[in-house]
């Protein structure tokens, strides 16, 4: 069996690195890539109540079950299925619904802190940071968590603050060093897409080769 390639995405808050994961995933089809999203990572907090759990910070890397992460990425290179959490963003919690996924010859993960954990990092054989002013991030932000998850402006304004910008700072933009390639515009940078798209078929051709002397 060939490993599948890993493709670590990385960027901040509503900077693109969804739509670029996804457009990779779609151009290479859905029969060829995986997309895991960082935040199905996150820690399981039932033992809190509802308004506690709103206020953890979902930016810094404790708020993320690393060890599961790294466990089901090395089930994915042996081939293995998995039991992918999922995460209901309504109460701030771990569903209870498992999804099993199979692996496939290509596996994009994406997220804030892709680039921020080390062992996650010499897991990737490409790792992309997707680089988008912090006004633009803030206002694409806003729209989304307002329209699409039904939060308050104040809410959303004062996460930003206490919460995002601050743990954006201090993890996710250093984090951008480890980048193989920084992309800006995300998905809307075509030529980058392909330039990647790319690499990506190479590496997985140079592979089978190996495999097969």
């Amino acid at each position: 069996m060939i490993p599948p390639l890993l493709i670590g995405v990385a960027g901040g808050t509503a900077s693109g690195k969804t739509s670029l994961a996804v457009r990779l995933r779609d151009r290479l089809g859905t029969q060829t890539a995986l997309l895991l999203e960082l935040d199905s990572y996150y820690r399981d907090l039932s033992h809190l109540d509802v308004a506690s759990r709103a206020s953890v910070n979902f930016d810094h890397p404790d708020a993320f079950d690393w060890s599961l992460l790294i466990q089901q990425l090395d089930a994915l290179r042996r081939g293995e299925t998995i039991d992918l959490p999922t995460y209901d963003y309504a109460v701030h919690n771990r569903s209870s619904v498992m999804e099993k996924t199979p692996p496939r010859p290509i596996v994009l993960i994406e997220g804030i802190l892709v680039l921020w954990n080390a062992a996650v990092r010499e897991r990737l054989d490409i790792k992309l940071f997707v680089d988008t002013p912090s006004d633009v991030r803030l206002i694409r932000r806003l729209r989304r968590d307002t329209n699409e998850r039904g939060r308050s402006l104040d809410s959303v304004l004062d996460q930003y603050e206490h919460n995002v910008r601050p743990m954006h700072e201090e993890f996710c933009e250093p984090s951008k060093v480890h980048a193989d390639v920084i992309i800006p515009r995300g998905a809307r940078n075509t030529i980058a897409v392909d330039m990647v798209l790319s690499r990506i078929l190479k590496l997985r051709d140079d592979r089978a080769k190996e495999l097969q002397k």
